[in-house]
């Protein structure tokens, strides 16, 4: 089976040579997913326009985390849970929300572990979300937009770990520390 492309600045599609160059600049260098991405200029486009506008929601630092890390590790993403472990790291989210994510245990605090299971049923149930897990998310202070904003994450997060998975993007050096795999989970 043919691999799919990792590009460099010079490989990639003319059109996706500007995005590749934004990140160059804002990282000190070319990360692997968005190299990949580049084989497509309009799908690399779309995730980093969800990524601006994903950040921009009402979700603080830790709750924006909540959101792509429980969907990273829902979906087994090998590549966007220990990019998103350094992402949380240099936002300065409190290393207790990460380790819990990574190893799917209890957050510190009701409404991120609400945020946690509300983003999960979201993938789980294709948003065919029942009425008690609506409930249980208003019930912590979340509103009708935080559940729009959590659509929008997972929206993003569906691109990158898609992606990932078909494309089998190898992990950056420079997060091999956070390298992760899914916790085999005893029932």
């Amino acid at each position: 089976m043919e691999n799919f492309t990792i590009h460099t600045l010079e490989s990639a599609p003319k059109e996706s040579q500007p995005f590749l160059e934004e990140k160059v600049k804002a990282y000190g260098y070319l990360p692997n997913l968005t190299a990949t991405l580049a084989e497509s200029p309009e799908l690399l486009e779309a995730y980093l326009m969800l990524h601006d506008f994903f950040v921009k929601t009402s979700f603080d630092k830790d709750e924006l985390t909540v959101v792509w890390q429980a969907i990273n590790v829902e979906n087994d993403c090998h590549y966007c849970v220990p990019a998103h472990t350094a992402i949380a790291n240099m936002m300065k989210v409190d290393p207790e929300i990460t380790k819990a994510l990574r190893d799917q245990t209890p957050l510190p605090t009701e409404k991120l572990e609400a945020l946690r299971n509300f983003s999960l049923a979201m993938v789980r149930e294709r948003g065919f979300v029942s009425d008690e897990e609506l409930e249980a998310f208003y019930s912590v202070g979340y509103t009708h937009k935080n559940v729009l904003e959590v659509i929008l994450g997972l929206a993003q997060k569906t691109i990158s770990n898609y992606t990932n998975h078909v494309a089998k993007t190898p992990l950056d050096k420079v997060h091999s520390k956070y390298a992760w795999s899914k916790a085999t989970i005893v029932e």
